[in-house]
This record gives C-alpha cells, structure tokens and sequence, in this order.
C-alpha cells in the first residue's frame, strides 16, 4: 500500500525581478520519502524548497501539508525543519548546546532535552562530543550537528538545501550513504536539493527533475537513469550517446541509416525521435559480430575503465581560402570619420535573403571616429542585386558624404554532401583585413559569418546542424596572405566505458541489445 500523500505542490508560480523562476509547478511527495530536487544553478530548486519552509511566498498556487493550505502559515509553525548549505551553527555554543537549543525554545525539561540530545548524538555518530567547540569539527561533523539540530525538534519534514556542497569528494560520498541511514532510522520525509546527479542516484527514493523552473521528469534512480523522459535528462544523468533518429513503428527504431530493434512502442509512425545508448550499454567487438562499425579514436584511462571514443559516420567537412590584405580605409576629407568594408561572396540561392543587415554582417563594414574609435552609423547603403551569377557593386556611406565601394560576387556556389551523415556543409572563398582579424573579439564566430559557412540535414534543410572552424595561424601575428580555413561537423561519436583496452585506430564493431536502446520523445530546442 502506498504511503500517506504529505506534501503537495499546486501551480506554484514565483518570479524575481519580473523573471518567472518557476512555471507553475506541481508535485505531490509522500511520507517518509526521500525526495531529491535535481537540477541546475538557477532552476528553481532552491527557490521551491525555500516556499516549503515559508522564507518566501509563492506568487500563484497553493501549497499543501498534510491536508491543510499552508501559503499564510509563518515558517515557525511549520511542521518542517531546514539544514541549509551553511549550516548557521552556533560558535558560542558547545556540540550539545547546538542541537538542545530548540528545545529549550520550546521550555522542555531539563531531563527531556538530555533524553533527546543524547538520542541524536547517538543517531549522528558522535556520542562523547558533547562538550567539543562545535568551530573545531570537522565539516563532516558539522553537518552532522546541523542535522541533529533540525530533527530533534522532530519535523515531519527535513529541508536540506545543498548540505554537501562545502565538504571534500571522499567526506561527501561518506555523507551520502549516512545521509540515507539517518533518513530511513528516523522515519520522516528528507526533501534534498542538489546539482549532482551522483548525490541524486545514491541517496533517493524519488528524484525530481527541473529546468528553468519546470519539472521535466520525476521517478525513482533507475527509472530516471535507464528511462529518461527527453535528451535534456539523459544528458544531465549520467553520461550518455544521444543519436537523432525515427520511430518506424512499434520495437523499431532507425538511426545511422540501420533499423533496430528496441523495447519501446507508443509512438507515431516514423515520428522523429531522439534516441539514447549509455556508454556502459555498448560493447566492443569485432567487425564482422558489430550492428555497426566505426575507427576508435581515443582511448582514456578513468582508473575503473576506459573511456573509447569510436567514429562510427564520417563528419563533413569544406575547406575554403581566406584572403587576408592590409586594410582600405576610407578618410574623409577632414579626417574625422574613417570607413572599411570587404568583398564578400553570396550563393545565387540566397540573394534573395539578403538585407542590409545581412549585407553589413557579410562585408565587415564598419565607420568610426579616428579621434575617439566610436562607431558611426552607415546612413545608407546602395546596390542592386539579381539572382543570377555576377559582381556587383555595393556602396556604404555616412549621412556625412563619407563612403566606400566594395563589390557582392554573387556565386552558383556546390555544397558538400555526406549522405550517410545526412548532412550538407557550405562556405565561401572570403576576404579580410590584418586589422580586422587582430581586433575581433570572436573570431570563430566572425570567420563562419565572413564565410557564411552552415551546415543542415539533407532530409530537412531547416534542420542547422552545429559546425566547427579550424585554421593555422596566429590572429596577432597574421600578415597579408591566403589562408586555408576548415569548417567541419562533428561526425557520429559514441562513447564507451568498457575495462577492454583497444588500440586507437582500429576498425571495430559496436553491438548491443534492444533494451539499452531508450527512445525519448524529440526535443525541440
């Protein structure tokens, strides 16, 4: 029989400074749980714990305790109990002052606080301290204090915002495993806030997902690890190989141009989906036994495996030709405004969409002050453009005369095609000055938009797919000259941890099963 409902959130709405922190959040959390807000800096989770214990009001929704609206209700009166990452221990006060002085709050007796001190001591492992100056222990037992503190009051429900945050790796990995003793000895309802996926796993009975103030998934550990809801939890737990591919039907789903087997139904014929393999799920074999096959890469130590990386589609790639010159300003007459743009090259295909915005973008044009290097504005910019192959002039000037002339080569330009990638890359031949190399302040970014180089499915031109630029020369020291530049996509990587070493560069097979294929909905982002 499930337990008794305890907590439950309904639409909570909050906002700072007229940003929505959370975007109507429910969840219901039951009795004796232990409950893990997973997600982020800045997602909200804090924020929804802190509307629990009453420090902040939410602005719509209703939050309810044991049955009972608790939104008016002052955080004193809260039948909850708050372990924050700071644990606010009193320095003036001994270990068993520390965890007695709610009590004595409250007017317990003498003998009764004693009975309960004692029990919490005894509870947190550090029976014999007593007396100890709480400013000389340990951050372990710090916590420890802090969380004696909170449940002698005996809460129906303890807040723990962080509490591991400040500890070191092995005392936080300690802390976990006690954590979850204490939780299931005392019998109440832990509601735990963290950004670490591993904390999560280790310690809850359920974890709750959240981004940007939304929740995204809530389960136990293994349903969360091995059935993430949507390539945002897959990422965020654990490590994952997450793959763009099609529902075909029912326990058949198609990715890398292979259709396989898998435990999963419910969708939409050959809907899109995203696709989940964790690195453990794969093994190595060879060749002529693997679903797939691909070259290894890498090979890294991680002292309880190795991490392969294996290449299993070619990524794609262009190589164009930059033209660097030293610069062409334009002066004007009295030396107050300065002027430069470049040539730049246009596919026929794209004339259309270009603006002047665009058209400033492509050409670097710029107009500033010589005396005080502030920017002035292009007044105007003149062209006439058609779509069919040629040079054409285009002019810029300011609303003081001052102008320059470049010229728009408008190109039948060929694109490169992967077809097993499903992907398609183009850039163009570019010219720019040694100035504006040395002074950008992005350069990949300013080197993509130069030579309009995109990459995007074949199957949906709609659909960008993410590229990388690669050149060799030193922006500081970069004189006038051709330069090739290398735009390239990522190609399809999986990632396995396996205790098997293999020989970088090898041809190998990859195989697994259809279980450790998980198909999530797509997300679209």
């Amino acid at each position: 029989m499930r337990e008794k409902k305890l907590i439950e959130f309904r639409n909570i709405v909050k906002s700072f400074d007229n940003q929505v922190v959370l975007k109507g959040v429910s969840l219901d959390i039951y009795e004796n749980e232990f409950v893990t807000l997973l997600g982020p800096s800045g997602c909200g989770k804090t924020t929804l714990l802190r509307i629990l214990g009453g420090f902040l009001s939410a602005d719509e929704g209703q939050v309810i305790f044991d049955g009972q609206e608790i939104n008016d209700i002052p955080p004193y009166k809260r039948e909850v109990n708050t372990v924050f990452q700071k644990y606010a221990l009193f320095p003036h006060l001994n270990v068993y002052e520390n965890i007695a002085f709610g009590l004595k709050i409250k007017k317990m007796g003498k003998d009764v606080i004693e009975q309960k001190v004692m029990k919490m001591l005894k509870l947190i492992g550090l029976e014999g301290y007593e007396k100890k100056n709480t400013t000389l222990l340990s951050g372990g037992q710090q916590q420890r204090v802090a969380i004696a503190r909170a449940l002698v009051n005996e809460p129906k429900v303890l807040l723990l915002d962080e509490p591991l945050a400040a500890l070191d790796l092995k005392l936080r990995k300690e802390m976990q495993y006690e954590l979850k003793r204490i939780q299931q000895e005392v019998g109440i309802t832990f509601i735990f806030v963290t950004h670490d996926q591993e904390e999560a796993l280790t310690m809850s009975d359920k974890i709750v997902v959240i981004r940007n103030g939304e929740i995204q998934q809530i389960g136990t550990p293994q349903e969360i690890y091995n059935e993430p809801a949507n390539r945002y939890v897959a990422n965020f737990i654990g490590e994952s190989n997450i793959i763009q591919g099609t529902m075909i039907e029912d326990y058949k789903v198609r990715f890398d141009d292979i259709t396989f087997d898998c435990v999963d139904y419910g969708f939409k014929p050959n809907e899109p989906v995203d696709v989940v393999i964790r690195p453990e799920d794969i093994d190595i074999v060879d060749v002529k036994d693997g679903k797939m096959t691909g070259e290894v890469l890498s090979v890294l130590f991680k002292g309880v495996h190795y991490e392969i990386m294996v290449e299993t589609v070619a990524g794609t790639k262009v190589t164009v030709n930059m033209h660097v010159t030293q610069n062409r300003d334009a002066v004007s007459s009295d030396g107050k405004e300065k002027m430069s743009a470049t040539d730049f090259y246009v596919d026929i295909e794209d004339v259309k969409k270009l603006d002047d915005k665009e058209i400033i973008a492509r050409s670097n044009a710029q107009a500033w002050n010589p005396a005080s290097d502030e920017y002035i504005s292009i007044a105007k910019i003149e062209y006439e453009l058609e779509e069919k192959e040629g040079d054409y002039p285009v002019r810029f000037s300011t609303s003081n005369g001052l102008s320059v002339e470049r010229t728009i080569h408008v190109v039948n330009q060929p694109f490169v095609r992967n077809e097993k990638a499903n992907e398609g890359v183009m850039a163009f031949n570019f010219m720019t000055t040694v100035d504006e190399i040395k002074e950008s302040q992005a350069l990949d970014i300013d080197i993509r938009t130069w030579a309009n180089a995109q990459a995007w499915k074949l199957s949906n031109e709609n659909e960008p797919v993410d590229i990388t630029v690669d050149y060799d020369f030193d922006p500081d020291t970069v004189k006038e000259g051709i330069y090739p530049i290398t735009f390239w996509t990522p190609g399809r990587e999986f990632k396995i941890h396996t205790t098997d070493y293999t020989e970088e560069g090898q041809e190998v097979g990859l195989t697994f099963f259809p279980e450790d294929i998980h198909v999530m909905s797509r997300m679209w982002v």
